[in-house]
């Protein structure tokens, strides 16, 4: 069976801002010390920077390669109008450039866009297109802003014209970061105004997957991303979560990811995919067919331009819409 992998991450501290490290530690912090004695949060943070040290993604492909997985998504999100960051937008295009070099045919990359930097954040875009050849933007909301917001029409207008998928953060972040901007139902506007750009919700067929489901049933654009399921702090039982997901009718709308490197702590990915793959629960009752759309082809199908419409070129901001 092939898989990939549409939700991963290098593990790596040059890309992960530590007041979002800091903000990880205070969640696990918190959920720990409800049911007893738990490290402090200085001391969480050190061992998740310690785990973050993969550089070039040398032990990602390895950890893939033990699991069986065949590609990957890099998500590069932009945290810099929020948090300090190790590296710039653009050096953090250019690192991953060199890791796909690095890694022939391994991965596919989002990379991060914030709308707020202005009309030289567009040519940054087109430049990683054209230079690096990247896949698809990567949007994280409760940095502040909606993915609907006017300002990322023109990302959308390429996207459309070079049949490209937005990847889009929702649910939970940090506790400093905006919950509500996370929301599903945000992106519904620009789903509606650029019917040919696929727009993938990240974490939807984990948190809010009611709202997450109802749109990719009656958006033909919108799709769920199931990344983070294997994380114990939000779902102990993942494989019946999957089970019950994957029978609602909408398989042809899932994509599957893991997140990594968020399941590192539960045995890693191989791990992980003997459990989705072999065990016993996760495609019980599932119909097999229905196992290559999550696990490949549906990745497949918004990133393959000759599978998707032509883009539509929404009405000017500003002009109104019925």
């Amino acid at each position: 069976m092939i898989v990939y992998d549409g939700h991963c991450h290098v593990a790596s501290t040059d890309f992960v801002p530590p007041a979002f490290v800091e903000g990880v530690a205070e969640n696990v912090h918190s959920r720990l010390s409800a049911r007893g004695p738990a490290p402090d949060p200085g001391r969480i943070a050190d061992g998740y920077q310690a785990q973050h040290q993969d550089h070039l993604a040398d032990g990602l492909v390895a950890e893939m390669d033990r699991a069986g997985i065949d590609r990957s998504v890099l998500l590069v999100p932009d945290f810099s109008h929020r948090m300090a960051c190790p590296l710039t937008p653009e050096e953090m295009a250019e690192r991953h450039h060199r890791i796909r070099l690095r890694h022939p045919g391994r991965f596919w990359v989002y990379i991060g866009i914030d709308p707020r930097h202005g009309p030289g954040n567009l040519r940054f875009f087109e430049k990683t297109l054209d230079d690096y050849g990247f896949d698809g933007i990567k949007l994280y909301p409760p940095c502040g802003y909606s993915p609907s917001d006017r300002s990322l029409y023109p990302y959308y207008e390429i996207c459309a014209a070079r049949s490209l998928p937005v990847f889009v953060h929702t649910g939970p972040s940090v506790p400093t970061l905006d919950t509500e901007l996370a929301h599903p139902l945000h992106i519904d506007q620009a789903a509606r105004d650029f019917p040919g750009v696929d727009f993938v919700l990240g974490h939807a067929g984990v948190t809010n997957v009611e709202t997450g489901a109802y749109l990719a049933a009656h958006r033909p654009n919108v799709y769920l991303d199931i990344g983070g399921f294997a994380s114990s702090a939000t779902l102990p039982s993942w494989p019946h979560h999957l089970n019950r997901l994957f029978r609602m009718g909408i398989n042809h709308k899932v994509i599957f990811g893991t997140d990594w490197p968020l399941g590192r702590m539960s045995g890693g990915l191989r791990r992980t995919m003997r459990e989705v793959v072999e065990g016993p629960t996760v495609f019980d009752g599932v119909p097999r067919r229905d196992r290559a759309l999550l696990l490949h082809e549906n990745l497949l199908r918004v990133l393959a331009p000759a599978s998707r419409p032509a883009g539509v070129v929404p009405k000017a901001p500003g002009r109104s819409r019925s």
